[in-house]
């Protein structure tokens, strides 16, 4: 589960100014902004792109909306709510961002395609990358559509949480009643998806302007079958071939990300995208080969960099 700081942002001081317009030097530097809350992962972004000269801000969606004018850019991670019922709040303010001129780095479309893991799948097959046979339950009493073993899963969810693996129909029809009144369910029903013979291992890696930027090989804690690093999964080095490389490139590609991260189950005879996460949370652990993740991501997004250093 994310960390929820509601003490403020706390990364950079700026003083609130009139919208920023072509021509204007009200500015000293054009900003890249983080928009989203202060998840920890966004956090460290700003941190560690301020240290590599890079003017990053950590800002909130109507923050951003208000202070970001033409020249800066704007690198949108919202994530999905802790209830699991939605997007955290602030996805209709980068379309305000769109028209003010500032460079906006994942959409509001494509988090959306990221985060509603039914949009997700559609957009997956449409463009025939593999992933597993998915079908959405609309209401506790809806037929279910897919013969177990299966996956029972929000639609909009995170870390590991109110993911079931269930066997037979009546391990389904069971978890359907534990789960029939949370927000998640009562707002979006649920989805049901064919169960990837568990390996205790999957590969999540990080992709940004069509090229692979970091990634990690998560192995689940003994008895645990998925592998959340929130449910005690431990990171270890990938050197990502360039098919699995490919492959990942083309599922960002599908739902038009400039950022994210694919999470990646092996199969028998290669492997399958099984979820894609608009506002990955990942650290220095992700660099390739021993590279900086940080540095490739910034290389990635052509965010500009400058010697000036914001007030702290």
């Amino acid at each position: 589960m994310p960390e929820i700081d509601d003490s403020g942002m706390g990364i950079a001081e700026l003083t609130p100014r009139p919208p920023r317009l072509a021509g204007d030097v009200d500015w000293p530097v054009e900003l890249v902004a983080v928009v989203g809350w202060s998840q920890r992962t966004n956090r460290e972004l700003v941190e560690e792109w301020s240290k590599r000269g890079i003017p990053a801000v950590l800002l909130s969606p109507l923050d951003a909306a208000s202070l970001l004018g033409q020249g800066d850019t704007a690198l949108v991670r919202l994530d999905v709510l802790p209830t699991l019922d939605g997007i955290e709040p602030g996805l209709d303010d980068s379309l305000e961002l769109d028209l003010r001129g500032v460079r906006v780095l994942n959409s509001r479309a494509s988090l959306v395609a990221a985060h509603d893991k039914l949009l997700t799948a559609q957009r997956l097959v449409a463009a025939r990358i593999p992933h597993p046979k998915t079908v959405h339950l609309p209401r506790a009493d809806a037929p279910l559509g897919l013969r177990p073993p299966l996956v029972l899963k929000p639609r909009f969810g995170s870390w590991g949480v109110d993911v079931f693996r269930c066997e037979t129909t009546r391990e389904v029809e069971a978890v359907v009643r534990s789960v029939r009144d949370r927000p998640w369910f009562r707002r979006h029903g649920a989805l049901l998806q064919e169960l990837v013979p568990p390996a205790g291992r999957d590969i999540r890696l990080l992709v940004s302007g069509g090229r692979v930027v970091g990634g990690v090989q998560r192995i689940a804690p003994p008895g645990e079958w998925r592998t959340n690093v929130a449910l005690g999964a431990v990171r270890l080095p990938v050197d990502p071939s360039p098919a699995l490389s490919r492959l990942a490139i083309t599922a960002a590609a599908a739902i038009g990300a400039d950022f994210v991260g694919v999470d990646l189950l092996p199969l028998d005879d290669g492997y399958t995208v099984i979820e894609l996460n608009g506002a990955v949370e990942f650290d220095g652990s992700y660099g390739l080969k021993g590279g900086d993740p940080y540095e490739q991501l910034a290389n990635a997004l052509g965010v500009p960099q400058t010697t000036f250093v914001l007030s702290r």
